[in-house]
Order: structure tokens, then sequence, then C-alpha cells
């Protein structure tokens, strides 16, 4: 078994400060794990940083969250990824919380257009980078992994959404090729093994209330976010805004944007919109509901299947299966920096910032994201006015 190089301490305060500093959205934030635990420290094998990357596309919930806790899982089990889960995550939660109270007390965010302005444009420049060295270092040169890459994104790009059969096609497809049946069947020791994943429903925590209160309602649709939505933080947002402001009519469509707003701008996961939508609709309790209840399903359905992965993942066929699924995730997610671009990139300025990330990123090694996030965002507070 592989030596333990880090200490769990150790992995706790990295999650703590990638979630207090990781801008960018899924795509950036699995391109900064890659590069730091696998590339720079050493800390996780790369064969476990796909191990996760796979788990985390075919399990519903947020795609980065989910990766963090996997790797969490390796050396240190339930417990590295219960405490990396709350590293990850609670950082901006709390940034949110505060937002949600300054809308509240303030009325709305306009500045916050100003900044979103151009912090997203340079957060287009960053989630690109990260997508490239993400694609270079996963696909390799195989044909194969190539094809299902481009069709990932292809269908990512023209749907604006991502499919876990997508995920499980590819997977399927590239074990069909490399590792056939019969092949699997001769030379594998678990002969009655198939290399499907393991995604366990929890369908009985997504109950629907009956009462009126309004803590449950919120656990209840935040739960069934968390639990039966696929792919990244691009995807649960359609769910939310029918929720939120067609079925139970907690926010207005305006308020909602402002939401999603907020989680762009905020560093971690995308999905901790949910803990602004939880405040603004019950305060601090309805924020620390809605945030508990779209990460609990994305937590379990990762420990729950981590194990098989563990154990099973390096076989033929669970190998073969597991790089299928990984190129379609890769095209997935350089996918979404297309749609993503699409909403943030809406002139020339914006053009330009994203452009001068990518080059800032491309030349110098050594230049942090969140000093770009910073000075985008006081370049965003004089430029908007100018442009609207």
């Amino acid at each position: 078994m592989q030596s333990v190089t880090y200490t769990l301490w150790g992995l706790f305060l990295y999650f703590l400060k990638l979630g207090t500093w990781g801008f960018g959205g899924p795509v950036a934030l699995t391109g900064y794990m890659y590069r730091d635990l696998v590339e720079k420290r050493g800390w996780i094998p790369e064969a476990d940083y796909k191990d996760g990357l796979a788990l985390a596309q075919l399990a519903p919930g947020p795609l980065a969250a989910q990766l963090a806790i996997y790797l969490g899982y390796v050396h240190y089990r339930i417990l590295g990824a219960t405490l990396v889960g709350i590293a990850f995550v609670i950082p901006s939660f709390l940034m949110v919380v505060a937002l949600g109270w300054a809308y509240v007390r303030f009325g709305g965010i306009t500045w916050m257009q100003a900044v979103f302005y151009a912090v997203g444009a340079s957060v287009i420049g960053i989630i690109a980078f990260s997508a490239y060295k993400l694609t270079t270092k996963t696909i390799g040169k195989d044909w194969l992994l190539w094809t299902i890459f481009l069709m990932a994104g292809a269908v990512t790009v023209i749907t604006e959404s991502e499919s876990v059969l997508l995920f499980l096609g590819a997977g399927i497809i590239y074990w069909l090729v490399k590792q056939p049946p019969k092949k699997l069947w001769r030379k594998s020791k678990l002969n009655s093994f198939s290399p499907f994943p393991v995604v366990t429903a929890i369908g009985g925590l997504a109950v629907s209330s009956n009462g009126n209160d309004t803590l449950w309602s919120i656990f209840t649709f935040f739960t069934k976010a968390g639990a039966f939505v696929f792919g990244s933080g691009l995807a649960i947002v359609p769910f939310l805004y029918s929720g939120v402001v067609k079925e139970y009519g907690w926010l207005d469509a305006q308020q909602f944007l402002d939401a999603v707003a907020v989680a762009m701008i905020t560093p971690g996961p995308v999905v901790i919109t949910t803990g602004f939508i939880g405040y603004l609709v019950a305060g601090f309790p309805g924020a620390s509901v809605a945030a508990i209840a779209t990460f609990l399903p994305c937590y379990l359905l990762t420990i729950i299947p981590a194990p098989f992965f563990k154990k099973y993942g390096k076989l033929p066929g669970i190998n073969a299966f597991v790089n299928g699924v990984t190129a379609a995730a890769t095209g997935a997610i350089s996918g979404a920096v297309i749609v993503l671009g699409q909403r943030s990139i809406i002139d020339i300025p914006t053009a330009l910032l994203a452009l001068i990330t990518l080059v800032l990123l491309w030349k110098n090694k050594k230049v942090s994201e969140p000093v770009i996030i910073l000075v985008s965002a006081i370049i965003g507070l004089f430029l908007y006015p100018m442009m609207h």
C-alpha cells in the first residue's frame, strides 16, 4: 500500500484555503485539485484522482464538492471525507450568508452587476486554462478517448446540460473496445463483476412535505436538487429556477438571478447559491438547512460507492470503464466553458478581460487566481457604468 505523505490536518487546511480562494466554478476547482494535489505535492495518485472525477460525474450533485470528498476518502476514509467536505464548503457558505444579510438589509445588490461584469469574464479565462490542462493530462493520445471527449463536449454545448447517460455510455463503449467481456471473463478473478458504477439513490430523504413548514419545504426541495440533478452548477440552475421561482414563489426572477451571480463571484462550489436562496427565504436557519440539504446527498453518494472504486478500480475492465467516463467528463467540462462563456463574454471589454486572463495564466505559472479576480472586480466597478 502506498505510504501517506501528508497529514489529515494538512489536507483539511488545503481544502479550507481552496474553499476560500478557489474561484472559477467546477472546471477550475477540479483543475486546481489536480495541479496542487497530484502534480505539485504528490499527495494523491493520478489513478485515484481519475477514479474520483469519474465517480463525481456519475453520481448526482456538485462535481467539485464530490471530487473533494472523494480525495479526502482516498487515504483517510470517512473521517477524511467528512472533514474535507466541511472545509471545502464552509468558507463560501459564510460568504453567501454575509451577502444575503447585506442584500436583505440594503435592498438588492446593484454593485454586483458591475463586479460580475468583469469577474465573470476573467473566470472564463481561468476555467478555460484549467480545462486545457485537465484535458492534456487525462486524455493522452488515445484516438477513442479523443473521440469521446469531442462528442461529450459537443453535446454539452448544444444541449447546455450534462447527462449521466452520456458518461455511462462512454464508459461502456471504451470498456467494450479495450476490454471485451470475454477477455475480462478469462483474466479477471471477479468474473461476475461488471464495470458499472455503484450509484445509490437516497429517495427516502427527498420525500415531499405535506405540511406548511417553510424549513421542511426548504429541506425537501434542496435535497431533491442535490440528489437528482446530475452535472455541475450549470445543470442545477434550471432545476432551482423551476422550484424557487415558479413552484414555491420564494423569489422573483431578478432575485434568483442575483442569487446565481452571488454564487459565481464567490469562491467554492457554484451550488452554494442554495445558501443565499435559503437566507432570503428564511434567514440563517433557511440558509443552513438549504446548504445541508444540498450537500448531504452528494456526500453520501460519494462515500458509499467509494470503497468499490478503491477496491476494484484497478481491474482492467473497470479501469477501461473509468477511462471512458473520465474522457466524457473532461469533454463535458470543456463544453461547459463555451456555454458559460456565451453568458459572460458579451462585448469587447469582457472578451479582452478573458483573453488577458488566459494569457497571464499561460505565460506566468506563478500568477495568483484570487489576485486576478480582485483586480477584475475593481475594473468592473469602473468599467461597467461606462458600458451601460
